[in-house]
């Protein structure tokens, strides 16, 4: 768990540095930032979704997935999550819920968020999270300085997700494959992807309810290979 614990501590850290410089960053100059972040989240989904071996899975994953979380509807969970937070020490322009909403998606659906709390979990090296714990902080702060100190109550699912996993990785060793690992990344790159769409502002890709699919995407692969089906 020490892993998980810096990377929330990292994104605290960010946030209160952020705050910092929040009020001497223009407009123009927030909107550039978010720009560029925009396109580098959509250059790190790409490149995890390239990963893929069998794309017919992720279509799939994507699919499946979705059905399922417009069904548990985990937007609106994540939505009225941020919403309270606003409620309770917001400044009632919503800024808290947006900033919880987009951040939390961001820093938990990812390869190293998985990869580096399994890794934590199975071998006790967490090295793969303290370099995600830097990148994480490091966005943290410019963040903060265009959406807010919402920022900082993502370290909760960061937390509670990462801790899950690693907790749980013991559990997963006799059963995770490559086949596996490179499908569910590859999933969650795409949602990567849908991130960036709505950092962009392209088009709103309700992120939380495709959630699901990088779990169908565990699932498939291990049917793909009990079935052994060919592409």
């Amino acid at each position: 768990m020490t892993g998980t614990i810096v990377n929330a501590a990292a994104i605290v850290a960010g946030t209160a540095i952020g705050l910092l410089f929040r009020k001497g960053i223009s407009e123009s100059t927030n909107n550039t930032v978010m720009s560029g972040i925009g396109l580098a989240v959509a250059l790190i989904g790409f490149k995890m979704a390239l990963k893929t071996e069998n794309e017919l899975i992720v279509i799939l994953s994507l699919v499946l997935g979705g059905v399922i979380g417009e069904i548990l509807n985990i937007e609106g969970w994540l939505g009225r999550a941020g919403a309270y937070l606003e409620s309770r020490v917001g400044g009632g322009e919503g800024e808290v819920a947006r900033a919880f909403v987009t951040t939390s998606l961001i820093y938990c659906v990812g390869a190293m968020a998985i990869m580096g709390a399994l890794e934590d979990g199975l071998t006790g090296n967490a090295s793969t999270l303290y370099a995600k714990s830097l990148l994480d902080g490091t966005s943290a702060v410019i963040f903060t300085s265009t959406m807010g100190f919402g920022v900082a109550f993502s370290s909760i699912p960061v937390f509670i997700y990462q801790g899950a996993i690693t907790l749980a990785a013991s559990e997963l060793k006799s059963f995770l494959t490559p086949a596996m690992i490179n499908e569910m990344t590859a999933t969650g790159g795409l949602l990567i992807v849908g991130i960036a769409s709505n950092v962009l502002g392209i088009k709103k890709i309700k992120v939380g309810n495709l959630l699901p699919a990088i779990f169908m995407a565990v699932f498939l692969s291990w049917l793909w290979q009990k079935l052994n089906i060919g592409i």
